[in-house]
């Protein structure tokens, strides 16, 4: 029995996909698992080591926190990339998602003419 589906070849990784697309906007958890084609619990744990690369070039991962759609209640203390359950102030489990991009990024240094 053959499979009907096989598994497109990356030619980056995972991590360097999840800059690629972190360098073009704005993205939450769900778009980037789309994109790069990872569960979205995975996403997570890929932003950390992603945030230690960064720092090291000197860009930063910003993190807009969630926020709860019933009472507005901004999670901004939250340093977790993913999804909290509810909110501690209302209880609602309506919250919204976190939102991730790059920012710092040095341009190119040109050679000298």
């Amino acid at each position: 029995m053959t499979k009907s589906s096989s598994p497109e070849a990356r030619t980056e990784t995972v991590r360097e996909s999840l800059h690629k697309m972190l360098l073009e906007g704005p993205a939450t958890a769900k778009d980037l698992s789309r994109a790069v084609g990872i569960p979205e619990h995975d996403v997570a744990f890929h932003l950390e080591y992603l945030e230690r690369s960064l720092r090291r070039r000197g860009e930063r991962l910003v993190l807009e926190p969630p926020r709860c759609l019933a009472c507005e209640f901004a999670f901004d203390r939250r340093r977790r990339y993913t999804r909290p359950g509810h909110c501690p102030r209302c209880k609602s489990p309506r919250v919204s998602l976190p939102v991730f991009y790059v920012e710092g990024r040095a341009p190119a240094k040109s050679k000298p003419t």
